[in-house]
């Protein structure tokens, strides 16, 4: 029985991981529908409506408004996206749920909350105030240290 806890292994079962899996496969769909959704009302809009109609300063303003506005969304949406993506790929690597910061568990509830968290709620705070350096750097060219380390 290993019942070894002190290491920054991850403390999910596969239950576990399968079920935010699961979280993150559906967000990552409902995120690639919003984004299409966007686009395509967005862009539609100014082929089809806007160009058989006069054009009046104020309505150019506020179009122009609504496009920056959708444009705004849809990249905030693409950096969600690649969080998601990045979860899954930390999910294959096995890495999924321990805090890039510490190398320690993030916590269970972090996880459904937000379940694509990189840090736990201490290093997220520091990583915002920029007191936290990124690690992606140093783990790839330490990948080979900590294979022996395991």
């Amino acid at each position: 029985m290993k019942r070894k806890k002190k290491s920054g292994k991850n403390r999910l079962t596969t239950a576990e991981i399968r079920k935010f899996r699961e979280l993150l496969l559906a967000k990552r769909n409902e995120i690639l529908g919003n984004v299409a959704t966007i686009e395509d009302e967005t862009f539609r809009k100014e082929r089809s409506e806007l160009s058989s109609m006069p054009l009046h300063m104020a309505d150019a303003g506020s179009d122009n408004f609504e496009q920056d506005f959708a444009l705004d969304l849809m990249d905030s949406e693409r950096k969600l996206l690649a969080e998601i993506n990045e979860a899954l790929d930390r999910i294959e690597e096995g890495t999924y749920g321990v805090c890039q910061g510490k190398g320690e568990a993030i916590p269970k509830a972090r996880l459904n909350a937000i379940p694509w968290a990189r840090y736990c709620v201490q290093c997220a705070e520091m990583k915002e105030k920029g007191l936290l350096e990124e690690k992606e750097e140093a783990d790839s060219y330490g990948e080979d240290e900590q294979e022996g380390d395991e």
